[in-house]
């Protein structure tokens, strides 16, 4: 229990950076996406399984703070987390720069995930400017953040994995 309510507790306290400090160094209102960067970071410490169950509670959280289309950011985040969670038989958890490369192939994936919902609602936008203006600040952003996140999320997993 007492690690659920460190997660807990460590997803609302990355929520709360992302939406009241961020915004003081966004370009043109684009910042970093900290929970994206939580869920490529407890994907690839503890697999897949745990990386959509921290990606459910993580994009629950910012589906039901933004007011946005309920169930986008839940979806993908979700999808992100299994995505990375499959690779960790693969590599080394020591690796501290494949989370970091990852939250850049994340972003653009939760990019055109949440893109698609958008097309299939009926918005109409122009592609050139959303890559351009959008996309391209928005993955600057959150390769910069990547490395300190993911170095809390592992120190937060090791505390209670020696706990245990």
């Amino acid at each position: 229990m007492k690690k659920f309510g460190a997660q807990a507790l460590y997803v609302i306290v990355l929520y709360v950076i992302q939406s009241s400090l961020l915004p003081l160094i966004a370009w043109h209102e684009i910042s970093a996406d900290l929970l994206l960067a939580a869920v490529v970071s407890v994907s690839f410490l503890r697999g897949s399984r745990e990386g959509v169950a921290f990606g459910f509670c993580a994009g629950l959280l910012q589906d039901l703070a933004t007011g946005t289309f309920f169930g986008v950011n839940i979806f993908s985040k979700m999808v992100i987390g299994y995505g990375c969670g499959a690779f960790t038989r693969h590599f080394f958890k020591e690796q501290y720069f494949l989370p970091v490369f990852s939250v850049v192939a994340a972003s653009i994936a939760n990019y055109f995930i949440i893109l698609m919902f958008m097309i299939l609602l009926g918005y109409r936008f122009d592609w050139k400017d959303q890559l351009s203006e959008l996309l391209l600040p928005m993955v600057v952003f959150n390769a910069v953040f990547a490395f300190p996140v993911h170095y809390w999320t592992r120190r937060l997993s090791e505390r209670f994995a020696a706990k245990n």
